[in-house]
């Protein structure tokens, strides 16, 4: 059973993943709830999906997984987000269309499902942010105390400085991969070269708790206002099928290992191997719940 004293608002984008052979589930909101949810902690999504038949596809799967829906808000006019996934040889590129009903989140209804949650942590990014949202995300961040774990997640041509900014000023943790730290470094106009300085600097300038970064196959590290980075080296994975949804995992992991209390390198380890395992299947959420069972049974013996 999940445990309620471990709740996490996840506010931003659901949508349909459309694969060239296949419609799927995602948005990385989704992605890290319906992980969160299976190891045992009470996921709400703060969301918006169309009253189309792919927002009532989203709603049956949400309550078929156990999954809480009474912040999934209901939208007459925009229609269920859709991105398009395209394989490539330099990997998997998204089209991610523009106005849809995740772009137009109410604010009020927004605050209230988020007091009503009362979270340890809320999960949030920046897509979900491109548009009328981003009011949404301010009221909810008032309106709950919480650790803020900002999710990067940059995705072109919808990247707003400001508002990356701004949520950098309102996190406590803050996740990217490392092409996505030498952006923001870019964008912010530091002038430091090396990966450790910019995270250094952006501890300081934003005042985190830290900075996780990914590096894919390279493993990941995190470094907070200590002198050196704690890192975990890369284990390899075979049959890897895709990666998307890797960084989903990794991030649901690592909020896991903050609210079990796990020391950072055991759950930067953890995080990685599980990441590594999504890479295996065919998208970000495995088919059934069978696929976490080894995880858990090892996890609960462990601190």
């Amino acid at each position: 059973m999940p445990d309620l004293r471990h709740v996490v608002l996840l506010f931003g984008e659901i949508l349909i993943d459309r694969f060239p052979d296949r419609e799927v589930l995602g948005g990385a909101p989704l992605n890290v709830a319906r992980h969160l949810h299976a190891f045992g902690c009470t996921p709400v999504l703060i969301t918006r999906v169309g009253q189309d038949a792919a927002g009532a596809r989203l709603l049956q799967t949400l309550r078929g997984s156990g999954l809480a829906t009474h912040g999934v808000q209901l939208d007459s006019v925009y229609h269920t987000g859709v991105v398009e996934v395209k394989f490539t040889a330099a990997g998997h590129r998204f089209d991610i269309l523009p106005d849809q009903a995740y772009d137009h989140i109410h604010p009020r209804l927004s605050r209230i499902a988020a007091l009503a949650a009362s979270p340890e942590w809320i999960y949030f990014g920046t897509l979900a942010q491109r548009a009328s949202s981003h009011r949404a995300l301010r009221h909810t961040l008032r309106a709950v105390r919480g650790q803020r774990f900002f999710d990067i997640n940059l995705r072109d041509p919808w990247i707003c400085p400001d508002r990356i900014r701004w949520s950098l000023q309102h996190a406590d943790v803050v996740k990217a991969n490392d092409a996505e730290l030498a952006r923001i470094a870019q964008l912010s106009g530091l002038e430091e070269t090396s990966a450790e300085a910019q995270a250094h600097t952006l501890v300081r300038q934003y005042h985190l708790r830290g900075v996780l970064v990914t590096c894919g196959a390279a493993g990941a590290w995190w470094l907070d206002d200590s002198a050196e980075p704690i890192t975990v080296a890369s284990e390899s994975v075979e049959n890897i099928r895709d990666t998307v949804g890797a960084g989903d995992a990794f991030s649901a992991v690592f909020i896991l290992g903050q609210l079990r209390g796990w020391d950072l390198t055991a759950t930067l380890q953890r995080a990685h191997r599980f990441a590594g395992a999504i890479c295996q299947i065919r998208g970000a959420i495995p088919d059934h719940d069978d696929f976490y069972k080894p995880f858990t049974e090892e996890w609960s013996s462990l601190k």
